[in-house]
C-alpha cells in the first residue's frame, strides 16, 4: 500500500497511505514521532504535487501552498488538509484561476480527506490577514507544495512583516482571543476526555507562541516544550490511528486503546503524559505572553533615561514589569531557604516570579534534613498565600523546587482522578484543597497543621494504592518528619490525612441521633475539641474542592448536624488561653535607663530572627507604639510575649527583617522616646508603606475575635485571629488604647500568615470588662483589623 499510496495516479489512496505510514513507525520509540510526522508530510506534498502539475501544469504565477499543520509539517495521520492556490493577479483570469482549483479541490475530496481551501493574490492575503487574526497566524505557516516558489515566499515574507509592523495592535487581540478559547474548551491538564487541540496548554497554544516569536516580541523556549509538543502530537496520531477519524478529543473509551499504541500501562499513564504536557505548554505561553508585552512596553518612545522600575518587595526580590524578580544583590547559592521566602512574596502579591529569578532560585542550596528553623513555617504561609498559591505554585513545579522540597509530589503530579465527583487531576485538587483550607483557617488554632494536613491529604492516591487515607498517612508521617514538626504535631497531621474521610462518611451514612455515633467521632479526635476543628475543617475544604457534587447542601446539612452535636459532647472541655508570663530579673542596665525615664532595648540573633527586649516604665499605649515602630522600621513580628510586673514591662518581640538587616537596639529606643513625648514621626515609614501597599482579599474570610472564658480571675482575656500585614499589632494596640482599656500582658503567635493574638485586657482601675465592655472592645477589634484605611497613630 505504502509504495502506490504516494503516487498521483492513485489519489484515492493517500488517506490510507497516511495510516499506513503511521502504523509502521512505533510510536514508543522516542523521537519517532518526528519522523514519522515528516513522513506523512513528504508523501501529502508529493501527492499534491502530482495533483498540481497535471492540474496547471507549466503555467507561471502559479503555486499551491499549504496552512495549518501540514503547512508546519506536523500533520497527523487523518489531519485536515489545509490548503491555498496563489496566484499573482496578473497572468491569469479570475475565471480561468477558478477552473485550475476546482481541478485540485475535487481529487483531495475524492480521496475522502478533508479540506479547507481559499484562491488568493498576495494582496488578497494581506487584507484577509489584516482583518482575521485567525487568518493572519495561520498565514504565518504558509509553506510551499508546489508551483512558484517565489510567490510564496513573497506572500510568507509580507504576512510577516505586516505582523511584526502591528504587533502593538495585534498582541491584546491574540492574548484576548487566546483567553477566549480556553474559557470555551477548558484546561487540558484537568480534562478526563481532553481536547488536545483547543484547550488552555493544547497544540493550539504553540501555534499561539509561533506567532509570538513571528512578531519578534518573545523567544520560545525549547527543550521541554518542544518535548511536551512531541508528546501531544504523539497523542494526537495515536488517536486518528485507533479510532479511524481525524479527530482531537482523547475520549474515555478509546484511551486504552491509544495508551497500548504508545506503549503506556494504562490509560491513567496516558492522562498523565497529556496533563503533564499540557501543563509545559500552558506555563510557557503564559511566560511568553509576559515576555511579549514587556517587549513591546520596553519599545515605547519615552523621554529621559529608561531606567527599570523596581519596587522592593522584601527579603531581596522586587516588583518589575508584572512579575517578581531578585534583586542583583541577592546571593542564590548560600541561603537554602531563599526559594521558600521568594515563593510567599510572589504569591502573597499575586505576582508570577520571573522565569530566570526561577531558574536561579532552582540552583540555591537544598534545604537540610531535617529541615531547618523557618523553613516549614515559610512553606506553611505560602500554603496559606489564597489566590496567589496554584500560579506561583505551578512555577516552583516547573523549575523543579516542588520535587526538592517534597519528592512525595512526584507520584501524584498531574495524575487523574477516574471519578464523576472529581475536578481535577491529584495534584491540583490537592492544592485547590490548600486554598480552601486557608478560607476556613481563621476556624483552627492552628491553620499552620490545616494547610499542612491539606497538602497531605490525597498524597497517598498512588499507583497500586488500596486505601489512600492509610497509605497517605504513612507518606504523611515521614513527610512532617522531614519538615522537622515536633512529634505532637507529626501525629496531628497524620490523624488529619488518615480520618480526613472519616467526618462525611459518618453525617452521610450513620444515624446522628444515636449516641455511639458521636462517642465514635470523639474518639477519633482523642476527645480534643481543637483536632475536632481542624478535621471539620478539611473535611468541608476537601469537599469543596472536589466540585458541586461532592459538596453539596444535603452534604453540608449533615456535617452541621454531625458538627453541633460534637461539639455539644465536648464543650464541657474548653481550650485554655496561654499562660501569663511569670516574673523575670530585670537586668541590672535596665533598671538604670527606666530609672532616668528612658527605655533599655536589647537584640539578640535567632535562629529565625532577632529577639527584641524591650523594658519600660509601663504607660498607656505603649503597646501600640512598640508594635508600631518595629513595623516602621520593617521588621516582621512573628511572636511576642508581654508582660507587666510592677508597673514596667517586660516585653519580647521575636522579629524578622524582610531587608537582611539586624534591628538597632538605639534606634529602636529612641523611636519609643519620641512617641512618650508625643511627636509621632517616628511612624511615619509605616503610614508610607500603607498608602504603597496593594490591597488583597484576605484567603480566610472575616476576622474573628471572641472571649476565652475561664482565662482570668482578674482581666478578659480577647482572642483575635486575623490576616497579619504591616501595622496590624499598632492597629490593635491604638485600639485597646482608644477604648481605654489596659493591656497586663500578651500572647502574640503567627501560624500559615494567620495572627492568633490573645490579649489579657483590664478596665482602668483593674478587673475584667464588663459584659457589655467586652462586646465594644470585641468589636472595635474587628475594625481595626478588617479596616486599613486610617491615618497611622489616630
Amino acid at each position: 500500500m505504502t509504495s502506490t499510496s504516494t503516487d498521483p495516479s492513485a489519489p484515492q489512496d493517500l488517506r490510507a497511505a497516511r495510516l499506513d505510514l503511521a502504523g509502521t513507525r512505533d510510536f514508543a520509540v522516542p523521537g519517532a514521532g518526528g519522523t514519522r510526522r515528516a513522513a506523512i508530510a513528504a508523501a501529502t506534498d508529493r501527492w499534491l504535487t502530482g495533483i498540481f502539475d497535471e492540474a496547471v501544469g507549466a503555467r507561471p504565477g502559479l503555486a499551491l501552498a499549504a496552512v495549518g499543520s501540514l503547512g508546519r509539517a506536523d500533520s497527523g495521520p487523518l489531519s485536515d488538509l489545509d490548503l491555498v492556490l496563489l496566484h499573482d493577479g496578473r497572468s491569469h483570469r479570475e475565471r480561468e484561476v477558478a477552473v485550475l482549483a476546482d481541478r485540485i479541490w475535487y481529487p483531495v475530496w475524492d480521496a475522502g480527506l478533508r479540506l479547507d481551501h481559499s484562491v488568493r493574490t498576495a494582496g488578497e492575503c494581506r487584507s484577509v490577514a489584516a482583518d482575521d487574526l485567525t487568518a493572519a497566524v495561520g498565514l504565518l505557516d504558509l509553506r510551499l507544495v508546489a508551483g512558484d516558489a517565489d510567490l510564496v515566499s513573497g506572500v510568507r515574507s509580507s504576512v510577516a512583516h505586516d505582523w511584526r509592523a502591528n504587533a502593538r495592535k495585534r498582541l491584546p487581540q491574540l492574548v484576548e482571543a487566546t483567553a477566549a478559547r480556553h474559557l470555551r474548551h477548558g484546561e487540558l491538564a484537568q480534562s478526563q476526555e481532553p481536547d488536545l487541540k483547543e484547550s488552555r496548554g493544547g497544540l493550539r497554544d504553540i501555534t499561539v507562541l509561533r506567532a509570538l516569536t513571528h512578531a519578534w516580541l518573545t523567544d520560545r523556549d525549547r527543550g521541554r516544550l518542544d518535548q511536551a509538543h512531541a508528546r501531544l502530537l504523539d497523542v494526537r496520531d495515536a488517536v486518528h490511528l485507533t479510532t479511524g477519524r481525524g479527530r482531537d478529543r482523547l475520549l474515555r473509551d478509546d484511551a486504552d486503546a491509544v495508551a497500548a499504541l504508545l506503549g503506556l500501562s494504562d490509560s491513567d499513564e496516558l492522562l498523565t503524559v497529556v496533563s503533564t504536557s499540557a501543563r509545559t505548554i500552558a506555563y510557557a505561553l503564559d511566560g511568553a505572553t509576559r515576555r511579549a508585552g514587556q517587549s513591546q512596553r520596553a519599545r515605547t518612545l519615552r523621554v529621559g533615561p529608561r531606567r527599570p522600575a523596581m519596587v522592593p518587595l522584601g527579603y531581596g526580590l522586587f516588583r518589575h514589569d508584572g512579575e517578581a524578580v531578585l534583586g542583583s544583590t541577592q546571593q542564590v547559592g548560600v541561603d537554602a531557604e531563599l526559594p521558600l521566602r521568594a515563593a510567599v512574596v510572589a504569591a502573597r502579591n499575586r505576582l508570577p516570579l520571573a522565569p530566570q529569578t526561577l531558574a536561579n532560585l532552582s540552583r540555591a542550596p537544598r534545604l537540610s534534613t531535617p529541615w531547618p528553623d523557618g523553613a516549614v513555617r515559610q512553606l506553611t504561609e505560602l500554603l496559606a498565600s489564597g489566590a496567589g498559591l496554584v500560579p506561583t505554585w505551578e512555577g516552583l513545579d516547573q523549575a523543579g523546587l516542588v520535587s526538592q522540597w517534597l519528592p512525595e509530589w512526584d507520584a501524584v503530579r498531574s495524575r487523574p482522578q477516574r471519578n464523576a465527583v472529581h475536578r481535577h487531576t491529584v495534584d491540583r485538587h490537592i492544592l485547590e484543597a490548600v486554598a480552601q483550607a486557608a478560607r476556613l483557617s481563621r476556624d483552627v488554632q492552628r491553620p499552620d497543621l490545616l494547610l499542612l494536613g491539606a497538602l497531605m491529604h490525597d498524597i497517598g492516591k498512588i499507583a497500586g494504592a488500596n486505601d489512600h487515607s492509610v497509605e497517605g498517612a504513612k507518606i504523611a508521617r515521614g513527610a512532617m518528619q522531614r519538615l522537622s514538626l515536633p512529634p505532637q504535631d507529626v501525629a496531628l497531621v497524620e490523624l488529619l490525612v488518615r480520618e480526613h474521610l472519616t467526618l462525611i462518611e459518618v453525617a452521610t451514612r450513620r444515624d446522628l441521633d444515636e449516641p455511639a455515633t458521636i462517642d465514635a467521632v470523639v474518639e477519633v479526635v482523642d476527645g480534643r475539641l481543637e483536632t475536632f476543628e481542624l478535621l471539620r475543617a478539611l473535611t468541608v475544604a476537601d469537599s469543596q474542592a472536589t466540585g458541586p457534587k461532592a459538596w453539596t447542601q444535603w452534604r453540608a446539612d449533615l456535617l452541621g448536624t454531625l458538627t453541633d452535636r460534637v461539639r455539644e459532647r465536648l464543650s464541657g472541655r474548653p481550650v485554655a488561653p496561654p499562660q501569663e508570663q511569670g516574673a523575670v530579673d530585670l537586668p541590672p542596665e535596665a533598671r538604670d535607663a527606666i530609672g532616668l525615664g528612658h527605655p533599655f532595648v536589647t537584640v539578640t540573633q535567632a535562629p529565625t530572627g532577632w529577639v527584641v527586649h524591650v523594658y519600660d516604665r509601663d504607660r498607656h499605649g505603649l503597646f501600640a507604639d512598640t508594635a508600631g515602630v518595629l513595623a516602621a522600621q520593617g521588621l516582621t513580628v512573628r511572636s511576642a510575649r508581654l508582660a507587666t510586673q510592677d508597673g514596667i514591662a517586660v516585653d519580647q518581640w521575636v522579629v524578622e527583617s524582610p531587608g537582611g538587616d539586624a534591628p538597632e537596639p538605639r534606634r529602636l529606643a529612641a523611636s519609643l522616646i519620641r512617641l512618650a513625648g508625643g511627636d509621632r514621626g517616628a511612624l511615619g515609614a509605616l503610614a508610607r508603606s500603607r498608602s504603597t501597599r496593594p490591597a488583597f482579599p484576605s484567603a480566610a474570610g472575616a476576622t474573628r475575635a471572641f472571649v476565652l472564658p475561664s482565662g482570668s480571675a482578674a482581666a478578659s482575656v480577647l482572642e483575635v485571629r486575623t490576616q497579619d500585614r504591616p501595622g496590624l499589632l499598632h492597629d490593635l494596640g491604638m485600639c485597646l488604647a482608644q477604648e481605654g482599656v489596659g493591656v497586663r500582658s500578651a500572647h502574640i503567635a503567627t501560624h500559615a500568615g494567620q495572627t492568633l493574638d490573645t490579649f489579657y485586657v483590664t478596665l482602668p482601675g483593674g478587673g475584667p470588662l464588663s459584659p457589655a465592655k467586652t462586646a465594644q472592645v470585641l468589636s472595635a477589634l474587628i475594625d481595626a483589623c478588617d479596616l486599613d484605611d486610617r491615618p497611622v497613630g489616630g
